[in-house]
């Protein structure tokens, strides 16, 4: 018998990571194994979506398997809800349960789980095989409640409308109620005459995976494994053999045969399609072509009109325009040929509308600020010509790929962009999907809940695992990297399990999400072509595409992005409150070469500019000491590992401290506005095209080539680049040499369409904080009103500034922060746990009927659901009551009675009642408890967990006494002062983070503030492992500075941590020994009377009389604490701790 005719079972119930937390087959993994099985066919049947349909079918049939696309949707019946699965015979049947997967979702009530009327189901059945599916089920759930008749006719009806398309499903897993819902399901296969089916669910591979998924059903419906009463499933389900299936329905050779043959009726897979975009001509009245030419050069007038204020009938005569003319027309043609004209003028729609409606809009980003085209039509607000951009960099004929123009909307405002795509593009306009993972963190902390495991033991397990985006690891090399929990693993069996488990569902996918910034938009109904989800708990105008951005994008479907950006909300509220004083004030109208905007950004005091705030850009901005904008774009392209090591060269070049190295003469204009440095790849592109002779379109090729390190291409890139170079009589050694030293540049350069957009915004916010800084620091903190570690630094801004601030009052503050009359004001919402809309409607009562002139009178006039415990709780540890009552913990401890007292007047007021000692009793506190105030440290330790820093005192006041003795100095000094390599500085930890080197080492950025400012230090591997448990936040410290200074004309600083100790245990530590300059007898007898008790302390005496002084020490120790050496240092008698 050949290979061909053997009859083998077919999978046709395979759950992947796309069935959430049910499913725990990854794709790329069934691929492999149905590669090395030589599997026949596999049909997907996702649990309530049709999410991986498209990269199941890619990729298994890459494997040599037939896909077959399936799917679970839930149908209601009476009372029940319940999975029916339906599989796709064609592109009917495709298209048919498209249409219906995303209807579930759709035509949805928002408290139900995404369901259909059972009758959806009899409409329009063609090219659909239905099964009954599985004892939970739709069909298993009715079974369950009796309802055997409602079964018997549903069954009827369904072979009426599918007719040998329906099958009843038998399956053997030995799960709960199998056996009883088979029997019934053969009796109706008999009695009705409808075929039977053998399947297995699937949900593993393999067998020894049983036991990790039994903890993801766990995670699914959050119980825990040692829960008798939850759902479980057997150790059946993975994917069985074809002798294992036979075995086991060998008695039902009927549901064999059907399984068998059932791949021989499906013929059809979704392919990959081309892009297919919406035809605007229609709806313009015309061919997008000639719309987008006659758009274009009109904007193109106006732009000359508004930017170089050249009118209309001068233009024909002026060469700049003819210049500017010419590229758009050759940008055009490569537009229109690459068929992308309908494409500009959507992005050019929506853009528009949503400035004319008063909407923030980014000045661009990325290579689509190259474009002439996307500036006249207001896609872009960067000249491509004036900053040298081109155009090939983002559209090339010769490298076929779809336009990308990424748009930065004010976060605020950019709903109601997606509101008007909505209005106009109907049923075809969706967000797309995200899918959150079981991530190195997330696993542990999953599996560790339905272990049963202790919170705050997984906890500690979970922090050992460093969580840095920038340089995500896998659990396996997060346990390989830290010792900590390799030791754990080891030694505690409850750990290896729990680290067992996770990794082998680490990866899987965990929770739906909505991308919100990526919108698709087709020429049709977007159900016509992909399944739709829709969040019925996300407050989200569209509905989102079930296919993530790749599948999207695979199935034809164009992605436009619409960011926020909260820097253009911060640009655009710092514009409104400077009307209040300036009305005609606008950010489009600034100077772009303000010498006092760039003196700012010289002084490295950058805190709050976009792009440019961080200590390592701040250094580099005080080296570099820019005076022009193309200074700023240099700088944001230059600031990343690799083309970093360049800003010493730029700088030294810039100041004439070094020649600039152009390479050839015929190079120096390309490179002379970076001084030498080769910094964009534009300018890779612009040596290609100057030496070589490389049209636009070749140049970006080998820019490509170059970025991509792939050598056969490089290497036919070099000859090209070198044969261009002779025939402009450059000789092949010289081209080689200049060749070889643009290739490394090109590997790392920046696109400067994107570096020249960002660093237009980086301009606006520094103008704003030169000449509006509260205007600019007070919006910038309300936007991050909840990120306590961003409001941390703008307040220490602002004391650098001698900006007057009014410290949280429930008086005087408001909800938002706020400059009034050169005051400003701390933002009430600021505060940790009280919530913006409550604190507002406080403000409110507070603007209509006065100050509060008690605790009573703030009860009796406040909502109560405008406080709860937390919020005030937060406003008491913040000082906000201070100005009513000083007594912080007695308020603290009094908060119950507040919540009950309130509520009662509350009560009253709504049943009309009045209470007649109101008016005496509204200036009284006698609801607070009679206690005593938080002591010192407690008092500002309340106030940091509230607010985040500390805003009434510095916990370092308190330890000032033996600052001398320690010899301790401000971080700002250390740092500045080059003659000072070593230094005691004291500081307070604010913030620490944990993160790993490329290498696996473990390090901690500590953010810190002492009495002068705030900083970030870096501490590595050992001092972090020696210091780890007094790395508190909130506690003062003091560490031990090492400064290390390169040798170069830039001078870089590197400081490193040598120790680091605890300021309360050295305060609250014994004083080993101490030296006292005694001037006088009677400053001796001072001393004796403090000193009559024995003790620790070797005490020693320089006595000072008549030009001598005589050494001395007590003979017995004595006992001398903190408190009196200070007592003596009062009255001016010198000592010395050794």
């Amino acid at each position: 018998m050949s290979e061909s005719s053997i009859q083998t079972f077919n999978h046709l119930k395979i759950h992947t990571q796309y069935s959430i937390c049910e499913g725990a087959v990854k794709i790329d993994d069934l691929k492999d194994f149905s590669k090395i099985n030589k599997i026949k066919s596999l049909a997907l049947c996702d649990t309530a979506n049709l999410c991986g349909a498209l990269e199941f079918a890619e990729k298994i049939s890459k494997a040599g398997t037939q896909p077959i696309i399936g799917t679970q949707i839930n149908f209601k019946f009476g009372d029940s809800i319940g999975l029916v699965p339906l599989f796709a015979l064609n592109e009917t049947g495709y298209k048919k349960i498209i249409e219906l997967s995303s209807f579930s979702f759709l035509k949805n009530d928002d408290l139900s789980e995404p369901h259909l009327q059972f009758d959806e189901l009899l409409n329009n059945s063609e090219g659909v095989a239905i099964f009954s599916g599985t004892v939970l089920g739709l069909f298993g759930q009715l079974f369950d409640k009796g309802k055997f008749s409602e079964i018997h006719d549903l069954y009827n009806k369904l072979k009426s409308v599918f007719g040998d398309r329906f099958y009843l499903e038998i399956q053997r897993h030995n799960d709960l109620n199998e056996t009883e819902f088979e029997k019934f399901n053969l009796n109706k296969s008999l009695e009705l005459e409808i075929p039977i089916i053998a399947t297995n669910e699937i949900f593993y591979l393999n067998k020894e995976m049983h036991e990790a998924h039994d903890a993801l059903i766990c995670i699914s419906n959050k119980t825990y494994v040692n829960d008798k009463n939850r759902l479980k499933f057997s150790d059946q389900h993975y994917c069985k053999n074809n002798s294992e299936m036979s075995e086991l329905f060998k008695d039902l050779p009927e549901a064999l045969q059907n399984n068998y043959n059932f791949p021989l009726r499906c013929n059809f897979r979704p392919l990959f399609s081309n892009p297919i975009l919406p035809n605007i001509s229609s709806e313009k009245g015309g061919d997008a072509d000639v719309i987008l030419k006659k758009d274009s050069l009109e904007g193109l007038k106006i732009k000359f009109d508004k930017v170089f204020g050249i009118k209309d009938k001068e233009l024909d005569k002026n060469n700049n325009y003819l210049d500017y003319k010419n590229r758009l027309n050759h940008e055009l043609s490569i537009i229109i040929e690459m068929k992308y004209s309908s494409y500009f003028l959507i992005v050019s729609d929506y853009i528009k509308w949503a400035k004319n409606n008063d909407i923030p809009v980014g000045p661009g980003r990325g290579s689509g600020a190259g474009s002439l085209v996307a500036w006249c039509l207001s896609i872009t607000d960067v000249d491509p010509i004036k900053f040298n951009l081109i155009f090939e960099r983002f559209l090339n004929p010769d490298r076929i790929s779809m336009p990308d123009f990424d748009i930065d909307f004010c976060e605020e405002k950019r709903d109601q962009v997606f509101e008007y795509l909505t209005n106009k593009y109907k049923d075809s306009v969706a967000h797309i999907i995200t899918f959150g993972k079981l991530k190195a963190r997330m696993v542990i902390r999953d599996v560790g809940r339905v272990l049963g495991l202790p919170y705050g033991f997984v906890d500690s397990i979970s922090k050992m695992i460093p969580f840095d985006p920038s340089r995500p690891q896998s659990l396996s090399e997060c346990i390989a990297g830290e010792p900590r929990l390799q030791k754990l693993v080891n030694e505690d069996p409850r750990v290896k399990k729990l680290t067992d488990l996770s990794l082998k569902l680490e990866g899987l996918n965990r929770n739906v999400a909505t991308h919100a910034a990526g919108v698709v938009i087709a020429d049709k109904k977007l159900t016509e072509v992909v399944p739709l989800y829709k969040d019925a708990s996300a407050d989200l105008l569209l509905p989102s595409t079930q296919f993530d951005m790749y599948s999207a994008e695979n199935a034809g479907l164009i992605k436009f992005d619409f960011l926020g950006l909260k820097t253009l909300t911060v640009i655009n509220n710092t514009q409104k409150l400077i009307r209040k004083t300036n009305k005609d004030f606008n950010i489009e109208n600034i100077n772009f070469e303000d010498q006092k905007v760039f003196d700012l950004l010289s002084t490295g005091k950058t805190v709050g500019l976009f792009q440019i705030e961080s200590a390592g850009m701040r250094e580099a901005l005080v080296q570099m000491k820019p005076n022009h904008i193309e200074d700023i774009i240099a700088l944001v392209a230059l600031y990343r590992p690799g083309p970093m090591s360049n800003i010493p060269i730029y700088n030294d070049c810039k100041h004439g401290r070094r020649k600039p190295d152009y390479l050839h003469p015929l190079l120096e204009d390309i490179l002379k506005p970076t001084y030498g440095v080769i910094i964009y790849q534009e300018q890779v592109m612009q040596i290609a095209q100057k030496l070589s002779g490389f049209t636009a379109g070749q140049a970006d090729l080998l820019r490509r080539a170059m970025g991509k390190k792939k050598r056969a291409e490089l290497e036919k890139q070099k000859q090209g680049f070198i044969a261009g170079a002779l025939k402009n009589s450059i000789p092949k050694d010289v081209a080689a040499g200049i060749f070889l030293k643009i290739e490394p540049f090109a590997e790392y350069g920046f696109n400067k369409s994107h570096a020249a957009a960002y660093a237009i915004i980086s301009y606006q916010t520094a103008y704003l904080k030169t000449y509006y800084p509260k205007e600019f620091i007070a919006a910038s903190m309300t936007m991050d009103i909840s990120n306590q570690n961003k409001l941390s630094e703008f307040y220490e801004e602002l004391k650098r500034l001698n900006v007057e601030i009014v410290r949280p009052d429930i008086n005087e503050c408001y909800a938002d922060f706020r400059t009034i009359e050169n005051k400003f004001y701390y933002a009430l919402g600021g505060i940790k746990a009280v919530g913006y809309e409550a604190i507002s409607n406080i403000v409110e009562e507070r603007n209509k009927n006065g100050k509060f002139k008690s605790i009573n009178d703030f009860l009796s006039r406040v909502n109560p659901k405008d406080i709860n415990k937390l919020q005030l709780e937060g406003l008491v540890k913040a000082g906000g009551f201070d100005n009513l009552n000083t007594n912080r913990q007695a308020l603290f401890d009094s908060i119950p009675n507040f919540i009950l007292k309130t509520k009662n007047i509350f009560d009253n007021k709504l049943a009309n009642q009045i209470d007649l000692f109101s008016e005496d009793e509204e200036n009284k506190d006698d609801i607070v408890n009679d206690i005593e105030d938080w002591k010192f440290e407690e008092r500002l330790s309340k106030e940091f967990e509230a607010v985040g820093f500390f805003i009434s005192d510095h916990p370092l006041n308190q330890f000032t006494e033996i600052f001398n003795d320690y010899k301790i100095i401000d971080y700002s000094k250390f740092q500045s002062n080059d003659e000072i390599k070593e230094a005691n500085i004291a500081a307070t930890l604010l913030k620490v983070q944990e993160r790993k080197t490329a290498k696996g080492n473990s390090y901690a950025v500590l953010k810190l503030t002492d009495l002068s400012s705030v900083f970030e230090i870096f501490i590595f591997s050992d001092i972090l492992e020696l210091n780890r448990e007094i790395l508190k936040e909130g506690d003062s410290l003091i560490f031990t500075l090492i400064k290390n200074i390169s040798n170069d004309e830039n001078r870089f600083r590197r400081i490193n941590v040598q120790k680091i100790a605890s300021l309360k245990d050295l305060f609250n530590s014994p004083i080993n020994e101490v030296s006292f300059d005694v001037k006088s007898k009677d400053e001796l007898n001072e001393i004796a009377n403090l000193l009559k008790k024995d003790g620790k302390t070797i005490v020693n005496f320089n006595l000072r009389e008549n030009d001598r002084i005589i050494k001395f020490k007590l003979k017995n120790t004595r006992n001398l604490d903190r408190k009196s050496l200070n007592l003596l240092r009062k009255r001016e008698i010198s000592s010395t701790i050794t």
